[in-house]
């Protein structure tokens, strides 16, 4: 390797801070800046594990590992400072999990309730709001947050495969094939959903929402990365992808009714039509064979799966009451708001 390589001419631009560690993490990136990492402790320690600053700052330095940033060097994905830094932030996120997450619960126990859908309206589900009372604008702003996962839909997970072994890693990549459209660009799970977020008038550029993303979200997203990039926390990467395929049949049909009362159209309602069918067979894989598969080989990493449905849930929840006391109160909750897109309204 000779030379130091080149920073993207491409890639989502660096966002704007939203504290003194975000600042400093976006400050040390660009070739041009002072390449130098500046954290006081006394930030780390004030820090909010679940506040915009912190998380702001993890997702940035995980975004390193995926597409990149517009004029920042590629080989700052391995910066010793940069990852010293993002262990730190990654401790304060874990011990916040792990104190906020009840202690104790197997498998078994913690997918129970994901698998029963409550009867009638659930007040607590942006969902189930969605679907009977949501408004156009709230569905735009739905899609703008969750871009930031489904514009990269499955990879996150990805990481987990060479972890796995026997079924579990059998069953893994089954699904994970489906995610990526089994062979086909133009059904990449990611390339449909910048499909919706054409038909809601949304911008499609990788990354383009974060800056407009409050912590909640942000974290929702972190935690797989979080999970993925540690071998140490397999069994709870393998949690949070059974939460996700559990409970996203109920929840895509509630959404993609959502978006056909609301017009949004035919490309948007697709994305969730899909997940409805797809995510019915991948439920059954991911827990008979990626979970079922996994303790068999690995029974002492039950607790840990268990976990990491807890810290799913727990941060979805956090998530779905923000977004539902912005939309109630007909506030966004966006930290700063959608622009009209021609023709939506």
């Amino acid at each position: 390797m000779t030379g130091r390589p080149s920073p993207h001419a491409s890639g989502p631009p660096l966002p704007e801070p939203a504290g003194p560690l975000s600042a400093a993490v976006i400050a040390s990136l660009p070739e041009e800046g002072p390449g130098q990492l500046s954290v006081k402790k006394a930030d780390l320690r004030d820090s909010d594990p679940y506040g915009e600053d912190l998380q702001l700052a993890l997702h940035v330095l995980y975004e390193l590992h995926y597409q990149g940033f517009a004029g920042v060097p590629d080989d700052r994905e391995w910066d010793p400072e940069l990852l010293g830094l993002r262990a730190e932030l990654e401790s304060c996120f874990l011990d916040a999990l792990r104190a906020d997450v009840p202690a104790g619960a197997d498998t078994e126990h913690a997918l129970a309730p994901l698998l029963v859908e409550p009867t009638g309206f659930d007040a607590r589900s942006v969902s189930h709001h969605l679907e009977r009372d949501g408004e156009l604008w709230q569905l735009r702003e739905y899609a703008a947050l969750r871009s930031l996962y489904h514009l990269k839909e499955a990879d996150p997970h990805a990481w987990v495969l060479p972890r796995l072994r026997g079924r579990a890693k059998a069953g893994m990549t089954a699904v994970e094939y489906d995610e990526f459209g089994a062979g086909r660009a133009e059904e990449i799970h990611a390339r449909l959903f910048a499909d919706l977020m054409t038909d809601l008038g949304l911008d499609t550029a990788y990354g383009r929402y974060v800056d407009a993303a409050p912590a909640q979200a942000l974290a929702t997203g972190n935690v797989i990365s979080l999970f993925g990039l540690h071998r140490a926390l397999r069994g709870a990467l393998v949690g949070n992808f059974a939460t996700v395929e559990v409970t996203s049949p109920p929840a895509a049909r509630r959404l993609a009714a959502a978006l056909r009362r609301t017009g949004a159209g035919p490309a948007a309602a697709r994305f969730y039509d899909e997940h409805v069918e797809a995510d019915a067979v991948h439920e059954q894989v991911v827990r008979h064979e990626v979970v079922d598969g996994l303790l068999a080989s690995e029974p002492e990493l039950d607790a840990q799966v268990a976990f990491g449905i807890g810290a799913t849930v727990l941060l979805e929840d956090r998530l779905s009451a923000a977004l539902l006391e912005a939309w109630r109160g007909h506030r966004s909750a966006l930290r700063s708001p959608l622009d009209q897109a021609p023709g939506v309204f």
